[in-house]
């Protein structure tokens, strides 16, 4: 069993290997080199992980402000669901259900003036009963984003900040909605759309840009009223809001299932996807090309390590002669692979944590929302990418050790003497 002394002796030598030849405490430049090596590479991927982890928990924040974890609607040619209080009663009896809420959505076209815009209008529920399904509904039940009478007798409407910057619409506006669904023929026989009304009564924002410029909100039962739907009492569909996003693929085929046919369950993550597996596999990319500074840093010891080896082959050689084990010249090498590389990983994973603090502190980089969803670039450092990054550091230098090491266990004392 080696002892301490032992330990401190193979510290000492090594220590001594990887200082610079003019005999002073410094490390010498080739190990300045292979330390900075792993350093960057170690920071580089904790930055670029930590963007990546940011991005995919800011857009699916936003995503979920907006939008319920499942959908619910109804088979059908058009997007209608009929005696939807009696499926919102089944549906909440289902495992996993928090809360469900009825909403109304069709694509209407924002009129003011001589300008029009698409959006999305959506008639969301004012009624208390029930938790609400999105913080967005939320919002507006709590009167943060006003849905209530308006002094002019319109019906209320909110609007997204950027729909209403692009339009240059204010609180107490009028503008006119046209909707496609519910056309009428005159007795002209030309096809009329419904058109209606409303009093700007807000703004919101959301920080995504898609919903920010095509999202409006209205009353449901106005919304109703405007596509023609109102006396059958019909909505869209069904919000639902679960108790763990993360499980709701598998709520949602209970929901399917109780339902029977002729109803479909949406998760969020089916709806998105596409985006989200784009971000996964981008995140995996780029975690690989960046690990291939973990490795080149690796060759950056190995060359160390053979330099070290080349250099002080004599003075192995006489520790060998004085009777050190070949085990013990084993463990020095090791010793000094390991240490550059644990030293370097420690500076990496420091540096990596300032710059990922500084970045999403300080908002240092801005993004173009309309092609990223968001306008910042967010930071989210998760503990298990983390541990992988530094374990994965330290296991590579140790194996970039085991050939330099054993080079040197392996040299005999009597040629090493005579090394030149």
């Amino acid at each position: 069993m080696r002892g301490r002394s032992s330990f401190r002796f193979e510290s000492y030598i090594a220590k001594r290997y990887l200082a610079s030849s003019s005999g002073g405490k410094s490390f010498s430049l080739i190990t300045w080199i292979a330390l900075g090596g792993v350093t960057v590479g170690v920071a580089a991927l904790i930055v670029v992980i930590g963007v990546m982890s940011g991005m995919q928990r800011e857009l699916l924040d936003k995503i979920l402000d907006s939008s319920p974890h499942v959908l619910v609607l109804q088979d059908g040619s058009a997007l209608r669901m009929d005696d939807w209080g009696k499926i919102a009663a089944r549906v909440n009896t289902i495992e996993g259900v928090v809360g469900v809420s009825p909403f109304v959505l069709s694509q209407v076209s924002v009129l003011r003036g001589g300008y029009s815009q698409p959006a999305d209008m959506y008639g969301v529920s004012l009624s208390n009963e029930g938790p609400a399904v999105t913080k967005m509904e939320a919002r507006i039940r709590e009167g943060v984003h006003d849905l209530g009478p308006t002094g002019s007798n319109l019906p209320p409407v909110i609007l997204g900040s950027r729909l209403a910057a692009r339009m240059q619409l204010f609180r107490g506006d009028t503008i006119t909605l046209i909707a496609f669904e519910n056309i009428s023929i005159d007795p002209m026989g030309i096809p009329t759309p419904s058109i209606r009304q409303y009093q700007v009564s807000g703004t919101f924002t959301t920080g995504m840009y898609d919903y920010d410029v095509k999202n409006i909100y209205v009353p449901l039962e106005v919304a109703q009223e405007q596509l023609g739907i109102m006396a059958s009492d019909q909505v869209s569909g069904l919000s639902v809001d679960t108790q763990d996003s993360d499980l709701s693929t598998v709520i949602a085929s209970r929901i399917e299932a109780n339902l029977g046919s002729g109803f479909s369950a949406i998760s969020w993550s089916t709806t998105n996807g596409a985006l989200f597996s784009a971000l996964k596999l981008e995140k995996l990319v780029m975690g690989l090309i960046l690990f291939l500074i973990v490795v080149v840093a690796a060759f950056n010891i190995v060359s160390t390590l053979v330099m070290v080896v080349v250099d002080k082959t004599r003075e192995i050689g006489i520790l060998k002669a004085m009777g050190v084990a070949d085990e013990t010249i084993l463990r020095i090498f090791l010793l000094q692979g390991i240490g550059i590389g644990i030293l370097g990983t420690t500076l990496g994973l420091l540096l990596g944590v300032v710059t990922s603090f500084a970045l999403n502190r300080f908002e240092i980089i801005e993004i173009p929302a309309e092609v990223y969803f968001v306008d910042r670039l967010p930071m989210a450092l998760d503990v298990t990418d983390i541990g992988v990054i530094v374990t994965g550091s330290i296991a590579i230098s140790l194996l970039a050790t085991i050939v330099p090491a054993i080079r040197a266990s392996q040299l005999r004392p009597v040629e090493a003497i005579k090394h030149d």
